[in-house]
């Protein structure tokens, strides 16, 4: 029996699409069918018409208005999130939303509520949280790998600064991660709050610091044409938070863009230690630190430290079995390893044909809005934030060792 097909159109052409997303929703995955894409720069559109048959360049009122389009994929910039968003429910389109969802939590919000008044199916970006390395460390926690979960540590930084001589002044150079509802934190942190909210769920309470730390900023590079003028950044660039889960764990959670790249990712248990990969990856290693990760090496199982000058008493709990914390590296459980951008609308067109909650539901971009929007607001308070969101910690995917053609399938439940 044939696979029966989710009909698509795309709106928003440009690198992300591309790069990596149009290909995906063609070539990678059998449920989608894209028929239509259409972008403000026609000849976008018109390249992915040329590129990918079946595929047709139309205006964003034709794609709207087209009946054929069941789902429309929003890879616009974050300033035109809301505005598309809003233009697909008010045509009676499910979306599926490159992240974040909203420039504020406000808008996502509003946006929320209209999917939900009309009885349609909102899903968002980021997707990442569905590859290897993020579902087989779901499996192990769930499992009981480090025992209970205590504490998570998510952290990350780049350093972005207007350093090319065509910042901005061409849209492939458009630098979103500096403009209002593209900073960091919502490009990058989203990333990480979906893969905590995969591990751990919803999110009770909320504090932070930071913000905007340098709006002025000044172009550096002397081939820009407005060299060594200033601007105005109008989104926030670092924020630190601390988050309780309702489930008990606590996170810190480090975005900036003002400091040299770093990361790191960690989840405590009160059994050992779990090393995470990176959530802007599919594939990615992760590791576990923990006693008896390993055999032990030791034959006779005596203590290293062992001080043949001790008193005999204490020679007796020296020579106890020793056995010390031992790092290894686990191995993947699941499938998607690769840059498969594209898997959450997948999964969001099985659960059309399924009649089942996607695994990336808006509750889920929702909470994670409203976390960025809490540790700002906790910043200019003072005050621990009290989250009025909440959303379902998503289905896990199954492990198997299908073939990476056949991994699809899991998303067929």
């Amino acid at each position: 029996m044939a696979l029966k097909k989710v009909k698509v159109g795309v709106v928003g052409c440009g690198g992300i699409c591309k790069g990596t997303y149009m290909d995906n929703m063609v070539n990678k995955f059998e449920v989608i069918e894209v028929v239509a894409c259409a972008d403000k720069i026609e000849s976008r559109a018109k390249w992915m018409e040329d590129h990918y048959p079946g595929v047709k360049a139309m205006s964003v009122e034709e794609l709207m208005n087209d009946p054929e389009v069941q789902v429309v994929v929003n890879l616009t910039y974050p300033e035109s999130h809301v505005e598309i968003s809003k233009m697909a429910f008010e045509h009676g389109k499910h979306v599926y939303c490159e992240k974040m969802m909203a420039p504020t939590f406000e808008e996502a919000k509003m946006l929320y509520d209209l999917a939900k008044e009309k009885g349609l199916m909102f899903t968002t970006a980021p997707d990442t949280f569905l590859g290897a390395w993020s579902q087989s460390a779901r499996k192990y926690l769930d499992d009981g790998i480090i025992g209970r979960p205590v504490t998570a540590h998510a952290q990350v930084s780049r350093h972005y600064d207007p350093d090319s001589p065509f910042f901005d002044t061409a849209p492939k150079h458009f630098f979103f991660p500096l403009h209002y509802g593209g900073g960091f934190p919502f490009d990058l942190g989203g990333y990480y709050l979906h893969v905590l909210i995969n591990l751990f769920g919803s999110i009770k309470r909320v504090t932070g610091f930071g913000g905007n730390l340098f709006p002025e900023r000044t172009y550096k590079n002397p081939k820009h044409p407005k060299y060594k003028e200033t601007f105005e950044v109008n989104t926030p660039t670092t924020l630190i938070g601390a988050l309780e889960f309702e489930c008990g764990v606590l996170a810190t959670f480090n975005i900036s863009s003002d400091t040299s790249t770093s990361h790191a990712f960690t989840v405590g248990g009160d059994q050992g230690y779990l090393i995470l990969g990176d959530p802007n990856m599919f594939g990615d290693t992760i590791k576990v630190r923990r006693p008896g990760a390993a055999p032990n090496t030791n034959p006779f199982g005596v203590n290293p430290f062992f001080d043949a000058n001790k008193e005999k008493d204490d020679d007796v709990q020296q020579l106890a079995e020793f056995t010390p914390e031992q790092e290894v590296a686990l191995p993947n459980l699941c499938g998607f390893y690769d840059s498969l951008r594209g898997v959450g609308l997948a999964d969001m067109c099985y659960a059309i044909l399924n009649n089942r909650r996607p695994r990336c539901h808006a509750d889920i971009g929702l909470h994670a809005c409203e976390v960025i929007d809490a540790i700002q607001e906790s910043a200019r308070t003072g005050k621990i934030y009290e989250m009025t969101t909440r959303c379902e910690r998503p289905a896990p995917l199954a492990t198997t060792s299908w073939s990476v053609t056949c991994q699809e399938a899991v998303l067929d439940d």
